[in-house]
């Protein structure tokens, strides 16, 4: 539908043909309003994700990021999505920003700054690259987020947990960056002194729903204080991933002068020490329910390109 001649959509297009940037692309077709898929570039031609883009009418190329910009939809794209690699990220978001194009960036490549829909989201809209940290980070930095809404907290660990089956070779091929990127994000954007993240993937038949785990300590909240704030922020999360969900109510121990604990790497501390159990089911788009840790990545991304779409739209229109 357009208005004055002025189309209600914006275009974009996914750089990457696996289960994130196919899962990406069904959940704009199926679910956005603003969005509109412009193209879908990847670099295998048989992938299972470019034959259902073709089937859904979307223009396609298996030359990766070149074939894209030769593609005659190229003009009319204005975000786009890069759901490959960390090493190849580089690359993709200099042919992109130099074409004026914004990038969504799904890879733990952290060359735009790192954001969380729910609490950082809106402050980075006109960046022209946004990265996604991890879906690890997506899942749990909320959390330390919220603690941190209230408390001082001085260490985060988080344990993230998917189904072996749910992680790709793209995944495989990140842990490191993925490790990295979700300690930064951990203290960048959750506000924790000091991080630490793990991923374990786990090989378990039938597959696992995505679970983490997230344990902080603080000092200068009291616990009510604290699990307020993690339920609240759990139901933000919730608007963009219905499947995000505490696992049961949060868990505190005190510690004082006469039972600190000392983390290794980190000091001996007295406060309060808060474990959160999370579970993250998948909307099961293109891949089961366990899927989730696939789901919370394609979800986040899609909810900052719609308010990047609205704004575009807003400005086109007045």
């Amino acid at each position: 539908m357009t208005t004055s001649g002025r189309p209600q959509t914006v275009k974009a297009a996914i750089i990457g043909s696996g289960n994130i940037g196919t899962d990406l692309m069904i959940k704009i077709v199926r679910t956005s309003n603003v969005l509109e898929m412009g193209a879908f570039a990847g670099i295998d031609p048989d992938s299972d994700g470019l034959k259902r883009a073709r089937c859904l009418g979307v223009a396609t190329t298996h030359e990766g990021v070149d074939g894209l910009r030769n593609l005659p939809v190229w003009p009319e794209i204005e975000i786009v999505f890069d759901a490959t690699s960390a090493g190849a990220h580089r690359y993709h978001s200099d042919v992109c920003l130099a074409a004026g194009k914004v990038m969504i960036d799904l890879t733990p490549a952290a060359i735009g700054p790192y954001v969380i829909p729910v609490v950082n989201g809106n402050a980075h809209l006109n960046s022209a690259n946004l990265n996604m940290v991890t879906c690890g980070g997506q899942a749990t930095i909320p959390i330390v987020a919220a603690v941190s809404s209230v408390a001082t907290v001085h260490y985060a660990e988080i344990v993230a947990s998917i189904a072996s089956k749910s992680a790709g070779p793209g995944t495989r091929a990140n842990i490191d960056e993925f490790t990295l990127t979700t300690v930064k994000g951990i203290e960048q954007v959750g506000g924790a002194a000091k991080g630490k993240a793990i991923i374990i993937l786990n090989p378990a038949e039938p597959p696992m729903i995505m679970r983490d785990t997230v344990f902080t300590l603080s000092s200068g909240a009291a616990e009510a204080d604290i699990a307020t704030a993690v339920e609240a922020m759990v139901a933000k999360v919730q608007t963009y991933v219905p499947g995000y969900r505490l696992k049961q109510n949060v868990q505190f121990e005190r510690f004082g002068s006469n039972n600190p604990v000392h983390i290794p790497g980190f000091g001996t501390f007295q406060g309060i020490k808060t474990s959160v159990f999370l579970e993250v089911e998948g909307a099961a788009h293109y891949l089961p329910a366990y899927a989730g840790n696939l789901d919370i990545m394609t979800s986040a991304g899609m909810s900052i390109a719609e308010k990047i779409a609205k704004r575009k739209l807003i400005k086109r229109a007045a």
